[in-house]
């Protein structure tokens, strides 16, 4: 049996914050419920304060509060 692979349907897009505020990334999978790693760099982020990720269906979407230029 074949695996098939799960793919972008909508990738990433560049998104302008204002420093402080919260700031939204979503992208949308081929497959629900498939596991998801957010990364800035090579480090993946874990849930905090200020990192929160959510998962409904084929949508990620991970929230930076308090945004810093840091957090491009």
């Amino acid at each position: 049996v074949l695996a098939v692979p799960v793919l972008f349907k909508q990738a990433l897009e560049n998104t302008e914050m204002e420093e402080g505020k919260s700031v939204s990334l979503r992208c949308e999978l081929t497959k629900a419920d498939a596991t998801v790693v957010w990364k800035k760099g090579e480090a993946a982020l874990q849930a905090s304060a200020k990192y929160e990720m959510k998962q409904k269906g084929t949508v990620a979407e991970l929230l930076i509060h308090n945004a810093e230029p840091e957090d491009a």
